[in-house]
């Protein structure tokens, strides 16, 4: 296919989404093979990231996997990407194969929610759920977990399916005659058997149109609403299955159960899980509204106590909005939290998400109002692409010996992977070359190899 057609092309590029792995691999080195004769153009590198993307591993709404996320990120000219999926490792190894082959830098995460005991009596980036909190991993390097971790990333896929199947028991019961099967209608959603709330929706969905005449009728009864209301959405799934999530699964749902401590694992827990995986520990900033989030600092300065060094952030929500008094106060709040990261050496992890629909492939980092943020941004993308890549080749990562007694404090250890991140090549040959350096080197010295084998 020395001269492929758009449709060819396109249809190479629809295949990377399918769930059958070996099909995936097989065409994205075909596209990878087309773009390297120049038979498929590629934008130039643009210094943007998107670190924070989920694939279909948990759910993402476009569909894509991670290996289609590094193919088209490299097309549009993207310079870094992330992955994060909840609750499990699955899309790692393919991802950051896919980012190798194509040239991407890439990283990988994992996301979850965690129970913080000191904070139970205030809601912090989970609506209306004190004590609940939305937490991450990233730098991990592979799918697997070693053997002290294997059994802490079970027990998140375990608690995430349990919580999955008491949601629809109780939905099944609110609904009926609609009702739908877990592992009949809803694990074949899925590439590998992680379903989340929004598969579940879909399910429902898919139900309702395949057994009621009227599901307009249907959904205007089950949701109290008025028919000509769910009318307008019929044609906007996307819109549809937010107002069904908001009313059957969010607090005040039928489908909702309000947690308990023991409903998300401690956030110590999952900091060991991390850390035994090589990975560094990532806290998760919404918007600085909440009542725990008013109190960021002291929120940050005990999670980095218990081993948090980075902070996720998804700007788009919070500079986006078309109101300008909430704008102007969700934007002072992004800057405050940026400026306290600083003060805190804490590198940042930024994405868009793509979980739901109408999320950004990119933020645009052009914008006038990330321009005081926009080096921090990228700042910390180059630095959780430094610290995997080095973990990939030689194991030196941010959690390794070698980094804990050559760079002791966070800052040293920031700075290094973050230059090394904008000096190391991403490509196999570039991990290729981190593998002949020599262990037992300073970092200064390691920089200094890296840049003169540029």
């Amino acid at each position: 296919m020395d001269h492929p057609t758009a449709r060819q092309v396109a249809a190479l590029e629809s295949g990377l989404n399918h769930f059958n792995p070996k099909l995936r691999a097989h065409n994205l080195t075909e596209l990878a093979a087309l773009a390297d004769k120049g038979a498929i153009a590629l934008a130039p590198e643009t210094d943007v990231a998107n670190m924070h993307c989920h694939t279909f591993f948990s759910f993402d709404a476009y569909g894509y996997s991670p290996s289609a996320l590094a193919w088209h990120a490299r097309r549009r000219g993207f310079r870094l990407l992330g992955i994060v999926d909840f609750d499990v490792l699955d899309g790692v190894d393919e991802f950051l194969h896919a980012c190798e082959l194509v040239g991407m830098r890439g990283s990988a995460g994992i996301e979850t929610r965690v129970f913080i005991p000191e904070f139970a009596a205030r809601e912090i980036n989970s609506p209306g759920e004190p004590g609940v909190c939305y937490h991450m991993g990233i730098g991990f390097t592979s799918s697997g977990a070693p053997v002290e971790a294997a059994a802490a990333l079970t027990d998140l896929w375990r608690r995430s399916a349990r919580r999955n199947r008491a949601i629809i028991e109780r939905i099944n019961a609110y609904l009926t005659p609609v009702a739908i099967d877990y592992d009949q209608d809803v694990l074949p959603l899925t590439p590998a058997g992680n379903p989340t709330e929004r598969h579940i929706l879909l399910a429902y969905t898919r139900a309702v149109e395949r057994s009621l005449a009227d599901p307009i009728a249907f959904w205007s009864d089950k949701l109290e609403l008025p028919l000509d209301q769910v009318a307008a959405l019929a044609d906007d799934m996307p819109r549809l299955h937010n107002l069904l999530r908001a009313r059957l699964m969010k607090r005040g749902g039928v489908g909702y159960a309000p947690p308990g401590p023991d409903s998300f694992p401690a956030v110590e827990a999952f900091h060991a899980f991390v850390v035994q995986c090589g990975a560094i520990p990532c806290a998760a900033w919404l918007d600085g509204v909440s009542a725990g989030e008013q109190a960021e600092g002291e929120l940050l300065e005990l999670l980095i106590a218990k081993g948090v060094a980075a902070l996720n952030i998804i700007p788009d929500r919070n500079w986006n909005i078309a109101d300008t008094k909430l704008r102007r106060a969700k934007l002072k709040n992004l800057y405050d939290v940026v400026w306290l990261a600083q003060d805190l050496d804490l590198p940042l992890n930024i994405g868009t998400e793509l979980n739901s629909a109408g999320q950004k492939l990119i933020d645009d980092f052009d914008a006038p109002e990330l321009a005081l943020v926009r080096a921090a941004f990228l700042d910390g993308a180059y630095f959780v692409y430094g610290h995997t890549v080095l973990q990939r080749a030689l194991e030196l990562g941010y959690q390794s010996a070698w980094a804990r007694a050559q760079l002791p404090s966070r800052r040293e250890r920031n700075a290094f992977y973050t230059a090394l991140g904008r000096l190391a090549a991403p490509d196999c040959a570039g991990r290729a070359a981190l593998r002949k350096l020599d262990p037992h080197m300073t970092p200064d010295e390691m920089i200094a190899e890296v840049r003169r084998g540029r």
